[in-house]
């Protein structure tokens, strides 16, 4: 006698396609509201700002989260009032910070491609040096930074106190640190083989260095760069002590300088206008090379 074979009743699953078991957001529920909370800690100050900028009152104690009413007039009068050169702040700030992230990210390179193709007695010092001077407040050297280029702008003017390469070279100064171990990290991952095929080509360190090392490490310099411009280009204390003419300061020590002694922030509008305007050049850096950034990031710290 034959028994008559029963089916499956047991749905089958469709290959490739992953159901979700019953009650898994019910266990990182925490983790998506989280999220969003830090989304919007993130976002509160922005969108305060933007509504600070566009409303027509102008001042700290009319400012709300939405504002009351839209108009350009913080934008207007920021541009044309002729007590606050905003627009000489601007080009100040663009200058000293485009030529301080240029020149502290060719010197890191330099030293950087030293420090990792060459064998000298006194690397392992000079890189541990480096390191460790980074540790010390910034704050224990400004005032032998001022007196010292106090005494410099008497003899050579144009590299002394409210000038933009003396402020330059300051930021050159401290920025190597940093730059130089970054780099480093980055140059170890070149093969040194294709320094030594050069070599025997004939061609000179100096040579390797321009025509073949920094085509390889484009996204580490673009990412030092990056750090080097947005540091120079927010600092304040530094360039508050150095910069005292108007037409000599940057975006940071001019906007601050338009809160101080206005009663309720009178002119709170036009700050909040002119931090709009000096986030577009980061922002704008950070969108055209946010490819390289990210690369130069992940790749020169772990590698």
């Amino acid at each position: 006698m034959s028994t008559a074979a029963v089916p499956d009743a047991t749905p089958e699953r469709s290959p490739g396609v992953q159901q979700d078991p019953a009650g898994t957001f019910g266990k990182v529920w925490w983790k998506h509201l989280l999220a969003i909370l830090a989304l919007l800690f993130a976002i509160f100050p922005i969108v305060f700002v933007i509504s600070a900028a566009l409303n027509p009152a102008g001042t700290m104690s009319a400012s709300s989260l939405l504002p009351r009413g839209f108009s350009l007039a913080n934008f207007r009068d920021l541009l044309q009032d002729p007590a606050r050169p905003f627009l000489t702040w601007y080009k100040n700030s663009l200058v000293i910070s485009l030529l301080a992230a240029l020149f502290s990210t060719f010197i890191g390179a330099c030293s950087a491609y030293v420090f990792s193709r060459m064998r000298f007695r006194g690397r392992r010092a000079g890189l541990m040096a480096l390191l460790l001077l980074q540790m010390f407040p910034a704050l224990l050297a400004f005032v032998g930074l001022y007196i010292t280029f106090s005494k410099i702008g008497e003899i050579v003017p144009p590299f002394g106190l409210n000038t933009s390469w003396g402020i330059i070279l300051v930021y050159l100064g401290g920025a190597m640190g940093g730059s130089v171990w970054l780099l480093k990290g980055y140059f170890d991952t070149v093969p040194k083989e294709l320094d030594e095929a050069a070599l025997v080509d004939g061609a000179s360190h100096a040579r390797i260095f321009f025509t073949i090392t920094l085509r390889l490490v484009t996204p580490i310099l673009v990412t030092v760069f990056m750090t080097s411009f947005v540091g120079v280009f927010g600092e304040f204390m530094l360039a508050s002590i150095f910069l005292t003419n108007a037409d000599a300061q940057t975006l940071a020590v001019g906007l601050y300088g338009m809160t101080v002694g206005n009663t309720k922030f009178a002119l709170f509008g036009e700050f909040a206008a002119g931090a709009l305007l000096s986030a577009i050049p980061i922002a704008a850096l950070y969108l055209v090379f946010q490819k390289q950034l990210a690369g130069g990031l992940t790749q020169g710290s772990v590698k």
